[in-house]
């Protein structure tokens, strides 16, 4: 007898498994391989234009360098999920994306010339495309789907707390040594993250899991040979091609997909817009409010998260998803119409709690909806495509209104925007828990 809870896979009651007991161990080594990738990550971003800078690149080098990594990011989002499904081990591929950041980071540090930093922005991208759905499979291999909610909280909480004590500590050594040295602090936290990642005990991440499947059901779609009884290249084409086909006729996923671009398209460029008119209304503080405003919702993920994720077994997902899409419209109404700086940093603050929510919710929601398929990571790869997309067009958006309007009127229409990604979840987005839990 199997169970369909909404629009999400069947489940069948009589297969279902026992619960995954992960030890202790292996619990806080995850804890602190999140963290430190977290702190290998914050060694790029704005560090490398301050670094480029220094080496007497123009703008326009730098800016070709970061839109060619931007697009590689893009357009390897489903394939990097792709990979991460079809692997045996996720330990073994997050290792490997690690050390390749890692080796990126080190060309950014000796090499500073266009050929070799054009390849270690693309490598660094592409490697990233497989890390993020890496760790999100561990998790899930580790604890299984019922405590995944949890699981992802933490992760959200110690990815938070990893990028705001290393973006002090890169700033720093950028400050009081060179901006080549932060890059090479990079390289070194390879050796940490390497030896934590080796702590994780591969026999505790179910592979079946972490692809999604349910671990002792019927048609795994990951180990069903052809017709021919092969399982060859071509076989496991066929299967991704159609496994993919299927997914996208999922409705909820659809809507889903359509929400978290129309967050990205909204939010994006609110932080960046609120920059500059902190510049213009106060640039004596400008740097300091800015830093504020990154730091403080860090704070309120670190806070929050781990909540979440608790609450989401709880209360479903539908809920907390519709208050973190709630908080993006007020958020851009309140930067619309509030002028005293420090009142708008403190409206800033709505951006902690919906990231909260959204570093939880949108994993987990993936998890719900590809339940016993074993694409959970190609779909995140999909959902992270829908991101990439709304936060590439976004600034463009935002820009446009403010040279043509103000930045009043860009900051409505981003809350219009956030409105309608709103009232689409709120209309068309069902809740994706399954009513019976099957792993208890």
């Amino acid at each position: 007898m199997s169970k369909r809870c909404h629009d999400g896979p069947p489940v069948t009651e009589s297969a279902a498994p026992s619960p995954p007991r992960p030890s202790q161990r292996s619990l806080r080594r995850l804890d602190w391989f999140v963290f430190l990738v977290a702190d290998v990550q914050t060694g790029f971003g704005p560090f490398i234009a301050v670094y480029l800078t220094t080496q007497k690149w123009t703008l326009v080098e730098i800016g070709l360098v970061m839109t060619v990594a931007g697009l590689v990011s893009l357009a390897g989002q489903m394939p990097g999920g792709a990979l991460v499904d079809a692997a045996r081990s996720e330990r073994t591929v997050a290792g490997v994306a690690v050390s390749l950041i890692a080796l990126s980071a080190l060309i950014y540090a000796t090499m500073p010339v266009f050929p070799a930093v054009l390849a270690a922005a693309i490598l660094h991208a592409a490697a990233s495309c497989v890390l993020g759905p890496c760790i999100a499979a561990i998790s899930l291999g580790l604890v299984g789907h019922a405590a995944v909610g949890e699981r992802f909280g933490r992760n959200a909480r110690f990815a938070s707390i990893g990028s705001g004590l290393s973006a002090a500590a890169m700033g720093a050594c950028g400050y009081f040594f060179s901006a080549q040295s932060v890059f090479f602090v990079t390289a070194a936290l390879l050796v940490p993250t390497l030896l934590v990642l080796r702590g994780l005990a591969p026999e505790e991440i179910d592979p079946e899991r972490a692809h999604g499947n349910i671990p002792g059901q019927q048609g795994d779609p990951m180990q069903q040979d052809g017709p021919d009884g092969q399982s060859g290249p071509p076989q496991k084409r066929r299967r991704l091609l159609a496994d993919l086909w299927s997914l996208l006729r999922n409705r909820s996923l659809a809507v889903f997909g359509a929400c978290i671009l129309l967050f990205h398209l909204a939010n994006a460029a609110m932080l960046p817009l609120m920059g500059s008119v902190l510049t213009t209304r106060s640039s004596e503080w400008a740097t300091v409010l800015i830093g504020a405003c990154i730091v403080g919702p860090q704070i309120v993920v670190a806070l929050f998260s781990p909540w979440v994720g608790r609450q989401a077994e709880r209360l479903g997902r539908r809920p907390l998803l519709l208050a973190g899409f709630a908080a993006l419209p007020i958020r851009g109404l309140l930067l619309a119409v509030v002028t005293d700086p420090y009142l708008l940093v403190a409206a800033q603050l709505l951006d902690g709690l919906t990231a909260a929510v959204l570093s939880v919710m949108v994993p987990l929601t993936v998890a719900d909806l590809t339940r016993g398929t074993g694409r959970f990571n190609l779909v995140q790869g999909a959902v992270g495509t829908m991101m990439g997309l709304g936060a590439s067009l976004s600034p463009t958006f935002a820009g446009y209104l403010s040279d043509t309007f103000g930045s009043p009127f860009a900051f409505l229409g981003l809350a219009l925007t956030a409105t309608l990604c709103l009232a689409t979840a709120w209309l068309f987005m069902a809740e994706t828990r399954p009513s019976t839990a099957v792993e208890r």
